[in-house]
């Protein structure tokens, strides 16, 4: 299909973005990677009257190290994330989750904040935000606010976002010394949108996984509106060393707890297996590591 016809703007600050935004409201749409945009619009699910092109906005790129945490600016692509020896150092469960977003030509352009601001429940970025506890950066005309990634996810396709703002950055806390992640997901096919994915974030307890974790957050994509966490399977594992027998126990916990989302061709059995798949083989990977350390 070809897009409908529509208006073009490439500014060069976000003064002049944030004015083009107030003068054609919700006529207007940001382009940034366009991964998702460019299909929408040759789809005709979005019609908009102008492309506000943010892509040549330098202070929205970049990676970088600010105090505590790391900070990744709203345009650095899914590929720059993958090959950042600063992402790999501070931010671990980004680099294990990039390589299993789509395929390489499409992570060389689509980029960490549109993958944010869209909020796909089955994409990477906002499952790994979540595990790792990470703060959104918006900015407006009125100025900045930060939003936890747990409060920025609302419903399918739905953020904190509002009315004037744009994702900015993004802020996760840097990688302790006790902190330890998992990614993994299922898909058909490489590339394809994952049928579940999982992203684990833990802290082991004074070093040792043999003193059990003190911290864990499994976040689960491909199975709601939003990312999805298991609360009452991570207190399940804290404190305790892990052992076959507490993740046995603990895959019970999370089949009682989760309550996925069918699609159309998984049901709702078939998903919430294949997420006990992924965090028995995340806790079990991490219980060989204790045995051999």
């Amino acid at each position: 299909m070809k897009a409908p016809p529509f208006d073009y703007a490439k500014p060069t600050t976000l003064d002049e973005v944030f004015q083009l935004m107030a003068e054609h409201g919700e006529q207007a749409r940001l382009l940034a990677g366009g991964q998702t945009l460019l299909a929408t619009l040759n789809m005709r699910l979005s019609e908009p009257a102008i492309l506000i092109d943010i892509g040549g906005i330098a202070e929205l790129k970049g990676i970088r190290v600010q105090g505590s945490v790391l900070s990744i600016g709203a345009l650095v692509t899914h590929s720059e994330i993958e090959a950042s020896a600063l992402v790999a150092e501070h931010a671990p469960l980004l680099s294990a989750a990039a390589p299993h977003i789509a395929h390489r030509a499409i992570r060389n352009l689509g980029t960490w904040g549109g993958s944010i601001a869209y909020a796909d429940p089955a994409a990477e970025w906002p499952a790994c935000l979540v595990a790792l506890e990470g703060t959104v950066v918006l900015r407006s005309a009125a100025g900045e606010r930060r939003v936890a990634a747990k409060d920025f996810f609302i419903d399918l396709y739905t953020t904190a976002l509002t009315d004037g703002e744009l994702v900015t950055a993004c802020e996760v806390p840097l990688r302790a010394a006790a902190d330890v992640f998992v990614f993994d997901e299922l898909a058909r096919r490489h590339g394809d949108y994952a049928i579940v994915g999982m992203a684990l974030a833990a802290q082991r307890n004074a070093g040792s996984l043999t003193a059990g974790l003190t911290k864990a957050r499994l976040v689960f994509l491909g199975m709601g509106n939003t990312p999805v966490r298991a609360p009452r399977c991570e207190a399940l594992l804290l404190g305790k060393p892990l052992t076959p027998e507490l993740i046995d126990a603990a895959m019970a916990s999370l089949k009682r707890e989760l309550h996925p989302m069918a699609d159309l061709t998984n049901s709702i059995d078939t998903k919430r297996h294949l997420a006990s798949v992924l965090a028995r083989r995340a806790l079990t990977g991490l219980m060989r590591k204790q045995a051999s350390a």
